[in-house]
């Protein structure tokens, strides 16, 4: 015959060796998530509790959805925010994102960057007055639903 005859070996040494081995690979796997995935995400999560937890009247802080404003009263789950003159929000206490340092929203003035784009001669867009339309055309329609003579007429008049 052409083929030698082959004979099975044992391979229980070789085996128990892969065993560990993937054992260890399969540890230092782990490791590795925990180092740079778990641990940091905890880490975060830790301090954004105690600056929640810290929150006090007068702190300037940037919401989860991008608000940014000073904080005009503190309860247990809820903060009162002031975002522009008058107007204030009620958000979650979870929701406040970052703790801003003190006098950050008098550094950012949006007043002057509007009147810069003025003096450039940029239009600003229409107030509510001047994008009203000039008649109602619902009053301009008959039961019927097309439009009279007089109406069209006083329309003209108006225009």
């Amino acid at each position: 015959m052409l083929i030698s005859e082959a004979f099975a070996q044992t391979a229980e040494s070789g085996q128990a060796e892969a065993g560990w081995a993937n054992l260890i690979l399969l540890v230092g796997i782990f490791i590795i998530f925990w180092l740079l995935l778990i641990r940091p995400q905890a880490k975060r999560a830790k301090e954004h509790k105690k600056m929640v937890e810290t929150l006090q009247r007068g702190d300037e802080v940037i919401t989860a959805g991008g608000i940014i404003g000073l904080i005009l009263n503190v309860s247990e789950s809820y903060v009162v925010i002031e975002i522009a003159q008058g107007v204030e929000v009620i958000s979650l206490k979870s929701s406040v994102q970052t703790l801003l340092p003190k006098g950050t929203l008098k550094s950012i003035e949006p007043s002057k960057a509007s009147g810069k784009q003025q003096k450039k001669g940029v239009k600003s867009a229409p107030t509510q007055e001047e994008a009203a339309p000039v008649a109602n055309s619902d009053e301009s329609k008959d039961e019927s639903g097309s439009s009279t003579k007089e109406d069209t007429d006083k329309s003209g008049e108006k225009n």
